[in-house]
């Protein structure tokens, strides 16, 4: 077995321990981005970020290595050439293909533990962070193998970096909706290890409407809820999400902006979109990221966030896309500080570690005027 040296520096919480966006102690806030030299983009919360979206090449091949998985690549740069794709499809092809290397809790917490540190040197300070069960259940992966790895990464990221957060459990909306409500039982046992429920995968043709029983499920154990909706999908897909599986958040909704009266109820009600600008860029949501419909979202006040949705795949993490905004649309930092501050309040952070998270911006934010 090869060993993949991921270990953090200093001892971790026993894996379990639940994360639910509690307020850390001010000497886990030393690993602050802010303690050192003032990044150049802002400290925020990623909402929208699937773990197995952060498997890197060379970790597919350290983990294959591992567990004696057999890759149709040879090599890390033919698979690195391999994450290059033209709509939707193509990605979730290649990225369930990835997953076989992931089989214990141990690569799970590698996998997670990669994607931390990483984020944390881009100023990533909360994570709420999306999973797909089924993707291992149907490679005879135990559920809690998948929970107790990624809860040790989390735990570890706590400890070492002042890092909030916690787990979504999504389901993916390709399979079968009983494969959902199963999947939701089989953890039902561990709720207080998650933080909420999500719906993924190919959404074209599968609209929020049939997950609805299962949402209600969800929320009955306490969850949050939230959903996919408005990246390939029509806008009435946002306003299924939003009356049927009564979601808390939109993850993309970009489409939202062909619907008048829905961007006027999203800006009503404080519905918070997790936008994923190079995402969309791979994707083909927008042909080109000059194009991309975010700063029309906020001139009409909607409620938008910034996140990298599968870092590994499209070319940049949380920080590279904040760099995106400013590089290619020209955003300001005050416009960056508002979206960080927006990731912040559409978190399900408790009221303290907010409070908390938009002093770090509006620290940011000040020691850039004064650099």
């Amino acid at each position: 077995m090869t060993a993949i040296d991921t270990s953090p520096t200093t001892a971790a919480p026993a894996p379990g321990t639940p994360l639910r966006g509690t307020t850390p102690t001010s000497s886990d806030l030393s690993g602050s981005p802010l303690s050192g030299t003032v990044l150049a983009t802002p400290p925020t919360a990623e909402l929208h970020l699937h773990v197995e979206g952060t498997l890197e090449p060379e970790l597919v091949f350290a983990l294959a290595d591992r567990n004696d998985v057999d890759l149709p690549f040879a090599s890390v740069d033919e698979l690195r050439a391999a994450y290059s794709f033209g709509s939707l499809q193509e990605f979730l092809d290649l990225y369930y293909a990835c997953t076989a290397v992931l089989q214990t809790a141990q690569d799970f917490r590698d996998l997670a533990w990669a994607y931390l540190e990483r984020a944390h040197a881009q100023g990533l300070r909360h994570v709420e962070m999306f999973f797909d069960p089924q993707a291992h259940t149907s490679r005879d992966v135990d559920v809690d193998e998948v929970v107790d790895g990624l809860t040790q990464a989390l735990d570890e990221a706590r400890e070492r970096f002042g890092i909030t957060g916690g787990l979504i459990l999504c389901f993916l909306r390709h399979l079968p909706v009983g494969d959902a409500a199963a999947t939701l039982e089989s953890v039902a046992h561990r709720a207080s290890d998650l933080i909420g429920v999500g719906l993924d995968s190919s959404e074209v043709g599968f609209p929020p409407a049939a997950f609805a029983r299962v949402f209600d499920r969800a929320r009955a154990l306490g969850l949050h809820v939230v959903a996919h909706a408005g990246e390939e999908g029509p806008p009435s897909y946002v306003t299924d999400a939003l009356d049927l599986l009564h979601v808390e958040r939109v993850d993309h909704g970009v489409r939202s902006l062909e619907d008048d009266a829905l961007v006027a109820r999203l800006v009503a009600d404080r519905v918070p979109l997790t936008v994923c600008p190079l995402s969309n860029l791979r994707l083909a949501v927008v042909s080109d990221l000059t194009e991309h419909p975010l700063p029309r979202m906020l001139e009409a006040g909607l409620l938008v966030t910034v996140n990298s949705d599968d870092p590994a795949y499209f070319g940049g993490y949380v920080g590279d896309n904040y760099e995106a905004l400013r590089d290619v649309l020209g955003l300001d930092d005050d416009a960056l500080a508002l979206l960080a501050t927006n990731s912040v309040e559409a978190s399900f952070a408790d009221a303290g570690r907010k409070a908390e998270l938009t002093a770090e911006v509006r620290a940011w934010r000040e020691a850039r005027r004064t650099a």
